[in-house]
């Protein structure tokens, strides 16, 4: 916050970039985007912080986008780890999540997931934030499966 009372909502100049020319992609994103959406008013507390529970479900859907992908299947989340919130989201910004595949196991696979947001104040980007998610492959019974090679 300034002297001014006014919020810097740029993110600071640690992880941001311009848009890419025709993908939009961060310049430093890993992995593919399994995810954008907007930050909606009702996802903020009353100074306009996106709730990070709200940010780790989009994350949390992504990663499992991914790993269902891979699985061939049905996943359900099992773990989630080395969560880091770098920086804020606010209300308007645009979030995209980039996923990639960690580990996969027998029956589980572990994808790493990065968020990015872009502010509705202009084109910055900013990492906000990133995790491990790990699921499990689920049959029809609901009990793990193996993943398929």
């Amino acid at each position: 916050m300034s002297g001014d009372g006014a919020v810097d909502r740029s993110g600071g100049s640690s992880g941001t970039g311009s848009i890419g020319a025709v993908s939009g992609r961060p310049p430093a994103a890993n992995g593919e985007l399994m995810l954008r959406t907007f930050a909606f008013p009702a996802d903020a507390n009353p100074a306009g912080d996106i709730f990070g529970g709200w940010l780790l479900g989009q994350m949390d859907i992504a990663g499992a986008s991914l790993a269902r992908r891979r699985a061939q299947g049905r996943v359900a989340t099992v773990a989630i780890a080395q969560m880091t919130f770098k920086l804020p989201v606010f209300v308007g910004d645009e979030v995209s999540c980039y996923c990639s595949v960690v580990r996969v196991g027998n029956t589980s696979v572990t994808i790493d997931v990065e968020a990015w947001a872009r502010r509705a104040d202009g084109d910055d980007l900013a990492r906000v934030t990133e995790g491990v998610f790990t699921y499990v492959a689920l049959g029809a019974d609901r009990r793990a499966r193996q993943i398929p090679k």
